[in-house]
């Protein structure tokens, strides 16, 4: 009988299906770093989430046949270590299609149209002393006409596409040949800086792209720019976008993602009190129906590979 371990239930807010073979199931809200190894043990399938496993762990963990990642991002995983061991990865694709596009642009319009700043201004009862019928006094801009630079093609980036023609905008993909889909305009990732009113990301985090943004690229982007972050906080460089919010040399930016989460020890970002700078906790891929897909592919992962037919293998 298999043993089934899931150390992060705490992190998924759905029903959670049992496999249809043979198995013992134990489950963890949460496990601190020093307890992995015991609590994993027995473990011939672990289902993670966030949590490092890196080589250390797993090298006591002889049992281990697959970690099914109850996410994307596999970051948290010792990839090469895995695939060294015969240790199958298997991670969740597809299932936010519609939530993070549509929190990637909430974002946008939230900043494109200055709403948190009107709604401050009607709270500190300014539109009651207004001499006209509106009240004015922050720039309002329309999507209709503007340029939207997508980092990343894949379905996320794509769902973001979509919803972008929708609102007639132009969209660029900073990304490479061949294309993925129909319809898709390739230009340099410079170029995409250059020309996008918005930027937005959609990609893994990887080793060759940590910081992809930083102060030079935030210097290629038009003054009026936003930058759009749903994707993974290490892409762009913290400090770097706070100087740049600061200084005014973007006009603004949304993001859902720090660089380590939760920011306990606190976070550069966290210390911004701009009108012009939106931050939400990790929350973009979070939508009811989101997490409920995310859960049932997990276990569709797991039952795959118990039939000897791994899908959604990273390792």
């Amino acid at each position: 009988m298999l043993n089934l371990v899931f150390i992060e239930r705490d992190s998924l807010d759905a029903k959670v299906r049992r496999p249809n073979f043979p198995h013992r199931w134990t489950e963890y809200g949460k496990v601190p770093p020093e307890a992995l190894v015991e609590t994993l043990a027995g473990a011939d399938i672990v289902s993670v989430n966030k949590t490092a496993l890196r080589a250390e762990v797993l090298s006591q963990l002889p049992r281990l046949r697959m970690i099914a990642v109850a996410a994307t991002g596999t970051d948290n995983v010792d990839v090469a270590y895995c695939r060294g061991r015969g240790i199958v990865i298997s991670n969740i694709r597809n299932y936010a299609v519609h939530s993070v596009p549509e929190h990637a642009f909430a974002l946008i319009l939230a900043l494109r149209r200055n709403l948190f700043a009107y709604c401050r201004d009607v709270e500190a009862g300014l539109w009651a002393k207004a001499d006209q019928f509106c009240l004015s006094g922050h720039p309002i801009g329309d999507l209709h006409g503007s340029t939207l630079g997508i980092v990343g093609e894949g379905a996320l980036g794509q769902g973001t596409a979509q919803i972008a023609r929708g609102f007639g905008m132009r969209v660029l993909f900073a990304d490479h040949e061949p294309p993925k889909a129909p319809g898709v305009e390739f230009v340099p990732f410079e170029q995409v800086l250059r020309e996008a009113d918005v930027v937005t990301l959609h990609l893994p985090l990887t080793a060759a792209n940590r910081k992809l943004i930083g102060a030079r690229e935030l210097a290629l982007m038009k003054p009026g720019a936003l930058l759009i972050n749903t994707a993974r906080g290490g892409l762009v460089d913290e400090n770097a976008l706070a100087e740049a919010l600061r200084s005014g040399r973007i006009a603004g930016a949304g993001f859902d993602v720090l660089g380590v989460e939760p920011p306990r020890d606190g976070n550069v970002l966290l210390e911004l009190k701009l009108p012009n700078f939106i931050l939400t906790p990790h929350i973009a891929w979070a939508s009811s129906g989101a997490v409920q897909a995310l859960a049932d592919q997990l276990i569709d992962n797991i039952e795959a590979f118990v039939a000897g037919a791994p899908r959604n293998v990273v390792s």
